[in-house]
């Protein structure tokens, strides 16, 4: 944990105030336009294609735009070369087509009659989604000659007890949080699939597979924002690479409680200091998967 604590420290003792607080100004925008005008489900309700441009576009200008107001304070990348923008661009095209990918799971189950054509094809939404953008993110990375494991997944001197205890100091918030009338509309996700219940003599086990297929949506996110937009921008900037990827995962959470928007805002932040540090996701995703699984808990309490 003093470990932990201790790159915290160094990354705050070096971040430029006024690129941070930019780039915070564009967010706290874009989070109230998108909670008043409805922006993110706008798009979301759109047709594959049409949902594709538009979260690709709003992850360019999300992203572009903290790289550019970052460079105004601080000198990130002098000339940046071309694969820099091949970087940006590609990253904001992987994520969109994540986000717009349900027809993979719809393919496979359309010969399903309900309610299993609908069961599976949620359950089965998540793991397609993370092999999709672990290929696609690999891809990158080679092309790109990036030394060691892809995308930060590796397990050589990972240690697991920091993280615990960082997840342990979230539980207050997330009780907390539990309290809020969008967090309980949200929370539990399991509740989608409660149309099972009618068919089934027990619905645990479906609902436990359910739950598994979530956290693997954790390990998509941990590493494509921490392992890939960290570690492959780090090599043209260093730490100035956190700031712009919290912000875009931060746009990510714009269809989720407003807390939960704003929170991940500096979430990003300090799970992208670990991951710059550790050079792995493994922590991260503890964190990560933890709180994501204490929500459910929570709200299925309530």
């Amino acid at each position: 944990m003093k470990r932990i604590i201790g790159y915290l420290k160094a990354y705050i003792a070096t971040l430029n105030l006024k690129a941070f607080g930019s780039v915070s100004l564009l967010m706290a925008i874009l989070i109230y336009f998108n909670y008043t005008a409805g922006l993110e489900r706008t798009i979301m309700s759109k047709p594959t294609l049409a949902r594709l441009g538009g979260s690709f576009s709003l992850y360019l200008f999300v992203l572009g735009s903290a790289w550019l107001l970052q460079s105004l304070f601080v000198n990130t990348v002098r000339r940046p070369p071309l694969f820099f923008y091949v970087l940006l661009i590609a990253s904001c095209l992987i994520f969109a087509i994540k986000v717009s990918a349900d027809e993979l799971s719809g393919m496979l189950t359309a010969g399903l009659g309900f309610p299993w054509d609908r069961y599976v094809y949620m359950t089965l939404n998540w793991p397609l989604k993370c092999a999709l953008v672990l290929i696609l993110v690999t891809i990158v990375w080679r092309v790109g000659k990036y030394e060691g494991p892809v995308a930060g997944m590796q397990l050589k001197g990972f240690d697991l007890k920091p993280y615990f205890g960082l997840l342990l100091m979230m539980v207050p918030l997330i009780a907390l949080a539990g309290t809020q009338a969008d967090f309980q509309h949200t929370y539990p996700k399991v509740q989608r699939i409660a149309f099972i219940d009618d068919f089934t003599v027990n619905s645990w086990p479906y609902k436990l597979l359910y739950e598994l297929s979530y956290g693997i949506d954790f390990l998509t996110i941990e590493a494509f924002f921490r392992g890939f937009l960290i570690l492959a921008f780090a090599r043209y900037a260093g730490a100035n690479a956190i700031l712009p990827m919290a912000a875009f995962y931060c746009c990510i959470h714009f269809g989720k409680p407003l807390g939960e928007c704003i929170t991940s805002y500096f979430g990003g932040l300090i799970l992208g200091v670990v991951v710059l540090n550790t050079r792995n996701i493994w922590g991260g995703l503890i964190v990560h998967l933890g709180i994501a699984w204490l929500m459910e808990l929570v709200a299925f309490i309530l």
